[in-house]
């Protein structure tokens, strides 16, 4: 790895010191088995996000991680169909959709991601593309898009 992560922003004349906690969530994800030491080393306004989770409690999911094993690591995020997840591991939007709802139910924050493939942008299909992601991801209430944060993620525009 070269550079360190970096994250910049900016908001001008605005606010006051009052305000600073209120106005950001600083989230990074994480491989499962490196949630604990990111904790214990990140700046303590940083939050730590597993990077998947399965739609189950428990049960023979060798590999897998509950929404239960991330709570106990202390994270209360979770980072959902990862283009990786969804071109390499086949999973459908479907699939994320249950997920989604699932760890939702379990009492965590998801971010679920969306994005379009180069072909896809350069068909004109970026907007039916995401809307079929977005169409499948499965909120249980209205009262719990508060705890859902979409990613556009353009699979054509990672490492770029």
């Amino acid at each position: 790895m070269g550079r360190k992560l970096f994250v910049g922003g900016n908001w001008k004349m605005n606010g006051s010191f009052k305000h600073i906690d209120e106005f950001y969530e600083i989230v990074i994800g994480m491989p499962a088995c490196y949630i604990k030491y990111a904790q214990e080393h990140a700046p303590k306004q940083v939050k730590i996000a597993a990077e998947n989770c399965y739609k189950a409690k428990s049960g023979a999911f060798t590999g897998e991680i509950s929404p239960e094993m991330i709570k106990d690591c202390g994270c209360e995020w979770v980072i959902l169909g990862h283009s990786e997840r969804r071109h390499i591991f086949g999973e459908s939007n479907e699939l994320i959709g249950e997920k989604v709802k699932f760890a939702l139910e379990s009492g965590l924050k998801v971010i679920p991601c969306i994005g379009e493939l180069l072909e896809e942008r350069e068909a004109g299909k970026t907007n039916e593309v995401c809307f079929k992601q977005m169409e499948a991801i499965n909120v249980p209430s209205k009262e719990m898009w508060n705890k859902v944060v979409i990613a556009y993620e353009p699979v054509w525009a990672i490492g770029t």
